[in-house]
């Protein structure tokens, strides 16, 4: 899988990230500990991406469907607790730890968006508006802690827990938006996926117009969500629903294959730390 444009979050002309594996180092001169996310963003980090969204969307509607709601928000719950306490608690990065903390997220996030609409009443395009401005809020505060928004720049924890609060917010946003195209604007899964691939590439050509990497960065990661779970869910719904009806638990689990291989990829292309 080759390197891709909007990936690299720096400050360089280049769109794409440096070439070659992953290498995570002691910031000199500034004490930070070694970065535990990718830096090195590739098209294997956008597959990857883009898997995990389906897949958290898919496995929180099958726990939703099978459990009590309150039981598959505890399990959600209790995921996400402890795939970031592994992430955060870890001394250098693990592409095993870390995909598996955006894998929690990722069902959590889509629960939480689920939850307001579903047992709040909230509608899709109020709880859409309320998750981005609860994202520029947490982004503007980033920004105004550390100066930065770069992925290349998070050595520090409290770097490292702005960074998950946006990834968790960017999730809970995806999945209202997605969900508002798909069924209060009545456009269907497949043709929401559509127009999210369709606007994923808008990024990639702002890049290479000259727009700052870590905004187009982040816009991209926000469009992988609803891209992804749009597909997703027209792969499980029912034909009634407009989807395949493949069901949502064999969808889940054959995007949790993908997952692992490309993770196992992602794992095998590292190299090891440098002293």
């Amino acid at each position: 899988m080759e390197q891709t444009g909007y990936g690299s979050a720096t400050q360089s002309p280049q769109w794409a990230a440096p070439a070659g594996p992953t290498r995570h180092r002691r910031t000199e001169g500034t004490g930070q500990a070694l970065s535990k996310v990718p830096v090195a963003i590739t098209a294997g980090f956008w597959v990857t991406k883009v898997l995990t969204t389906g897949m958290g969307e898919t496995t929180s509607d099958f726990l939703g469907h099978s459990l009590n709601p309150a039981v598959a928000g505890f399990i959600g719950l209790i995921g996400l607790v402890v795939a970031l306490r592994l992430q955060l608690r870890a001394r250098r990065y693990s592409p095993w730890i870390y995909w598996f903390a955006v894998v929690m997220v990722s069902v959590f996030g889509t629960m939480a968006a689920d939850v307001i609409h579903v047992i709040g009443g909230i509608p899709y395009a109020v709880s859409t508006v309320f998750f981005s401005l609860l994202l520029a809020a947490v982004l503007i505060t980033w920004y105004r802690s550390e100066g930065t928004l770069s992925i290349h720049s998070i050595g520090t924890q409290r770097r490292e827990r702005f960074y998950w609060a946006t990834v968790l917010t960017t999730f809970a946003l995806g999945t209202a938006t997605g969900d508002l195209t798909a069924t209060s604007i009545h456009l269907g899964y497949f043709s929401s996926g559509v127009l999210f691939a369709f606007l994923i590439a808008v990024p990639a050509v702002a890049r290479l117009l000259g727009l700052n990497a870590v905004a187009t960065f982040w816009w991209a990661y926000i469009l992988t969500r609803p891209l992804g779970a749009s597909f997703a869910d027209w792969m499980g719904v029912n034909r009634s629903r407009g989807g395949l009806g493949w069901g949502t638990g064999p969808v889940s689990l054959a995007l949790a294959v993908l997952i692992v291989a490309a993770v196992g990829y992602l794992a095998a292309r590292q190299r090891p730390t440098s002293a």
